[in-house]
């Protein structure tokens, strides 16, 4: 009985302890209206993938799966499935907005390799189009790092438009690929 008073008491202390120091927090901001605009990539979105890793070989065609969920209304998470030359592949992202950089930032990083990609970028002026700019390793160049950009467009709520380029060595943008998304119903 002596046991179960003293974990009661105890308990209790560590319980009014947690209650105490919350009430000592600052209050978190509440998201913003950049945080918001992440929430409309929410769902389960059906793509078609145009590869062009090459340009002397025409572009390859996958069907693709894309499912975002929201984390808290500040980050969303998706997971991206497809196929890549005959074997399946999933790729994981992250996007978030900082205040304090007044940027966005993400993640990538897939089945097909090891590297982290860290993402920062910003919105067009009319609110569609958001650019994200990475740096990473290119497979065509031996794992020369590169300057990497993502784009999303929003065409509206069910309809929206991934595209993925690379700068080339001559400072010039060549596009791999595009995905072509449509929400399900």
């Amino acid at each position: 009985m002596k046991k179960f008073f003293l974990l009661a008491l105890v308990g209790a202390c560590l319980t009014s302890a947690v209650v105490a120091r919350a009430q000592d927090m600052p209050k978190m901001d509440p998201p913003q209206k950049e945080h918001e605009w992440l929430q409309q990539l929410v769902g389960t979105w059906d793509g078609v993938c145009e590869m062009q890793m090459d340009p002397s070989q025409p572009a390859q065609k996958t069907k693709a799966v894309e499912t975002c969920r929201p984390v808290g209304g500040f980050w969303t998470v998706s997971e991206y499935k497809s196929e890549m030359e005959g074997k399946p592949f999933t790729g994981i992202m992250t996007l978030g907005y900082e205040p304090a950089k007044k940027k966005y930032v993400g993640t990538w990083f897939d089945s097909t390799n090891s590297y982290l990609w860290v993402y920062e970028g910003t919105m067009s002026a009319d609110n569609k189009t958001l650019t994200l700019d990475a740096k990473g390793p290119c497979p065509m160049l031996g794992g020369k790092i590169m300057n990497f950009r993502d784009v999303m467009e929003v065409k509206d709520k069910d309809n929206r438009v991934f595209t993925a380029s690379m700068q080339g060595e001559d400072g010039k943008w060549n596009t791999l690929l595009t995905i072509t998304y449509k929400r399900q119903k």
